[in-house]
């Protein structure tokens, strides 16, 4: 059922607001502003990034775990996504995963759903299944630790 919204009626969607703002503004107007979005999105989203980088980078310097700054990065890669996507609807939901606001309120969402189990990431490398109660493949490896400069 998700996949028939995300490859049929976001698309439909999409292109009834492309064709409703053409109508409006004019083609080549539509056109500009299109790719206006696209690369200021993706300007927005260069800068916002290289500041989750730096709060991540300075969260790893200071001992903690940066959770908070690994799921922007999440966001703003989507944020990206959608962004440089054509269309109208897909910018709104972009910039609003973008802004720190806004996106506040998705990280809490999303740490909430992963904090209580309900967000599963499922993996199917060679063949097999990994993860709690599930058998796969094993590898078993030796490691050693690099002696000298690093």
């Amino acid at each position: 059922m998700i996949l028939l919204l995300l490859f049929v009626v976001v698309p439909i969607a999409e292109l009834y607001t492309i064709i409703r703002v053409g109508a409006s503004i004019g083609f080549l107007n539509t056109l500009a502003l299109i790719i206006a979005v696209g690369f200021v999105g993706s300007w927005l989203v260069k800068r916002e990034g290289m500041r989750t980088w730096v709060r991540f980078n300075q969260t790893l310097a200071s001992g903690q775990i940066p959770a908070k700054e690994m799921v922007d990065g999440v966001l703003i890669l989507g944020a990206g996504a959608l962004l440089l996507t054509p269309g109208f609807l897909s910018d709104v939901f972009g910039i609003l995963m973008l802004f720190p606001p806004t996106r506040a309120v998705l990280r809490g969402y999303v740490m909430k759903r992963v904090k209580a189990g309900n967000f599963v990431v499922r993996t199917n490398f060679g063949g097999g299944t990994s993860g709690p109660g599930r058998q796969g493949p094993v590898v078993d490896t030796d490691a050693t630790e690099p002696k000298g400069e690093i």
